[in-house]
């Protein structure tokens, strides 16, 4: 589905991407992390065609993104930024009905399939007993579902959420990822989640793409990638790398004494 080849991302001067390869097939729940300035964003950026590469090429279903035009692109990526700034004033039916924008024309009204979908995705994210509220009086956890609600309403195979359990509770935490996954298995989307907690992205992804200065440091199961080793490389820290008890994935605990051995259990 989504395939990224030797993609290569430099601003004023600066490189910060140099040389990722990703594939991302249907049905798919992938994780990206890293340290901050790893490139995680601007990774996700890119597969959304807000900027362009310097280098690389991205293809999606076999289509270059550099091509595609901004409606193309709408019709195949949602995005679901980090800490994403909603108008206030709107309902939560009026905001998830935005998500439909990129599949009208100019001065065109939604349409009876529009709002359909548009509702379907307020049930499949839990809010639509929220539809009349207005957002500026939701939690953050209920906030993030409707952003997610949006994103679902543009009716993408692709989904690419930057970070987003950022500020929430623990509670609200694994309810979004729940909830992503169980996206992921009905819709059959391609999902593509920049995560920093470590231990949350080896409980709901498949694989993850360790980022590093830019590079792709390491790519595979959450088991093979988060090991002690190549957490020190990373991210400069002594971990402890214990197993989940629900399905054994790993969790990560730093070392609160650096005379303390780093060790997996």
């Amino acid at each position: 589905m989504l395939n990224v080849d030797n993609i290569q991302f430099a601003f004023n001067g600066l490189r910060i991407l140099n040389g990722i390869d990703l594939k991302v097939g249907y049905g798919e729940l992938i994780g990206v992390v890293g340290p901050n300035g790893s490139g995680k964003t601007t990774l996700l950026r890119l597969i959304s065609g807000v900027v362009k590469p310097c280098g690389g090429r991205i293809h999606i279903d076999g289509e270059d993104l550099s091509v595609m035009s901004p409606s193309r692109k709408a019709s195949y990526v949602a995005i679901v930024p980090q800490n994403p700034r909603l108008p206030m004033g709107f309902s939560v039916q009026e905001l998830v009905l935005m998500g439909r924008n990129p599949h009208l024309n100019l001065l065109q009204s939604e349409g009876v399939r529009d709002f359909d979908i548009s509702r379907q995705a307020l049930e499949l994210t839990g809010v639509a007993h929220l539809a009349d509220r207005h957002v500026d009086t939701l939690s953050g956890g209920e906030q993030q579902r409707v952003v997610i609600a949006m994103a679902l309403a543009q009716d993408a195979p692709l989904l690419l959420l930057d970070e987003p359990t950022s500020n929430l509770d623990l509670a609200h935490q694994v309810a979004i990822m729940d909830m992503v996954r169980g996206l992921q298995k009905e819709k059959r989307l391609a999902v593509l989640v920049a995560l920093h907690d470590l231990t949350l992205a080896a409980q709901y992804c498949s694989r993850l793409l360790v980022l590093a200065d830019g590079r792709g440091f390491a790519e595979g199961a959450p088991c093979e990638v988060l090991t002690v080793e190549n957490l020190w490389k990373v991210y400069g820290t002594e971990v402890f790398v214990l197993r989940h008890p629900q399905g054994g994935t790993p969790v990560i605990l730093p070392a609160s004494r650096s005379n303390v051995p780093p060790m997996t259990i």
